[in-house]
């Protein structure tokens, strides 16, 4: 009975994201309709202590970035640089070759370490200028930066600095760098199916004369063509913003702060302490956004200042939407992952005898019921990775192999319709579920498809 309230929670919440409701309404509903079911006088202490302080702390932690990456993806909307760089990437590479476009800024932002969600802000306004300017249906829009953004550089390729490479080197004592071959392997597959597939159905839309439509919600404002910028200077914010979050991240804030875990805001008070090392990513991040911003603003004054603040205001609702949307989705994953029925699922998984398959399974299941690729993968190996361990020594798997599963299949199957990165990436362009969610579903089971060709290829080769 436990297993099925567990599931019918899922479920209900999965019909109602889809249908286009509110999941900051419902999330909280379907969390505590299934404690309700489990133990009615828990709902209150489990709403207050647990779901209340899982939205906090996801807040608490990530709303900076959200906010600086959506005001990032306005400026540069703003400025022009969005319809400069897209009137160039078509002069360039023609119509036929849009969808890649995309597909390579968001790969290129992901892999240089900005957030999954700052990179949906700060692409949208390019991919809504190209998809326009070669008349693609928009609602191919959110499958082209799921693609890209979601899939091979989250979690294939070696040294991608997202948390889903890194969750893995705590338990398994790797490195980001993990199974370089197989990583790299998975990734061409998934980005050469991904782009066929979108390229089949932007080439089924054209057949039936299909174009990007009107009426749309969340358009990015238009500049005149007679004053668009440089198109060399109108991407340069995007490198400064992955390479200045390289450099804080890798030398400016590790040697400012080292190994410090305790900041004093004033000698004589009591100390505030903080685990600095945890939220150095983070602040890189936001920094490297923060100079995004300041760039942009140097080069494109003149531009932008009349609508900054009518911009900025649409920008703080966006953030504000999408952050606790998907801060909304984290409660109800830590309250799931509280209830016996879960720990029901997490056991069974575990009798799985394959290390390898046991492992991409239950990673891919607990990050689809959680509806977080990095949620999910973290409650299966702090529960499980001893175990994997172990029958990966019985067998002779290298350990790397097991940080490569574990990464690719997190970014499985947590893409179903109540994931937080949804719901924000649909939030932004626009767009709903009905209209969109078939595209970024087919882009689901591309990369859990990937997970189990490294499995074979590992077994066919020994490659690593």
């Amino acid at each position: 009975m436990s297993f099925l309230v567990c599931i019918a929670a899922l479920c209900f919440l999965m019909f109602v994201a889809y249908r286009g409701f509110s999941v900051i309404l419902f999330a909280p509903v379907a969390a505590l309709g299934a404690v309700f079911l489990t133990q009615p006088a828990a709902v209150l202490p489990i709403y207050s202590g647990l779901f209340m302080n899982k939205m906090v702390v996801f807040i608490e932690l990530y709303f900076p970035a959200f906010l600086l990456g959506a005001v990032f993806g306005k400026v540069i909307e703003l400025s022009g640089f969005a319809q400069s760089i897209v009137s160039s990437v078509v002069g360039m590479l023609g119509q036929k070759r849009a969808m890649l476009s995309i597909v390579v800024v968001c790969a290129l932002l992901t892999y240089g370490g900005v957030s999954l969600f700052v990179v949906v802000f700060a692409v949208y306004p390019f991919a809504a200028e190209l998809f326009k300017a070669c008349d693609i249906p928009k609602r191919l829009i959110p499958g082209t930066i799921a693609l890209g953004a979601f899939t091979f550089t989250m979690d294939s390729l070696p040294g991608t600095p997202q948390i889903q490479n890194i969750i893995p080197t705590t338990f398994f004592h790797t490195t980001t760098l993990a199974a370089p071959v197989l990583g790299t392997l998975g990734g061409v597959f998934i980005l050469i199916v991904g782009m066929l597939y979108l390229d089949w159905r932007r080439r089924s839309a054209a057949a039936a004369g299909e174009g990007y439509g009107t009426g749309h919600l969340n358009e990015p404002e238009r500049v005149s063509a007679a004053i668009l910028p440089n198109p060399i200077l109108a991407i340069s914010p995007l490198f400064v913003v992955g390479l200045a979050n390289l450099y804080f991240t890798r030398w400016l804030f590790p040697d400012i702060y080292g190994a410090t875990s305790e900041v004093v805001l004033v000698a004589g008070t009591k100390p505030i302490v903080q685990q600095v090392s945890a939220k150095l990513g983070i602040w890189s991040v936001e920094a490297a956004l923060l100079l995004g911003i300041v760039v942009v603003v140097l080069f494109s004054f003149g531009t932008i200042r009349g609508k900054f603040a009518d911009g900025s205001r649409g920008a703080v609702a966006g953030s504000l939407l999408a952050s606790i949307n998907t801060a909304s989705e984290y409660g109800f994953g830590s309250v799931i992952a509280a209830l016996p029925g879960f720990i029901v699922i997490r056991d069974a998984l575990g009798a799985i005898p394959n290390p390898l398959v046991n492992e991409a399974i239950s990673v891919n299941v607990l990050a689809g019921i959680t509806g977080s690729a990095s949620g999910g993968m973290g409650i299966a190996l702090a529960a499980m990775s001893d175990q994997f361990i172990a029958a990966a020594n019985a067998a002779h798997i290298p350990l790397e192999v097991l940080h490569r599963v574990a990464a690719m299949a997190s970014g499985g199957m947590d893409t179903l319709p109540h994931n937080g990165a949804v719901i924000t990436l649909l939030a932004i362009t626009g767009l709903t579920h009905r209209q969109s969610y078939k595209d970024i579903f087919m882009i689901t089971c591309t990369k859990t498809m990937a997970c189990f060709l490294v499995i074979v290829l590992y077994y066919l080769t020994g490659l690593v």
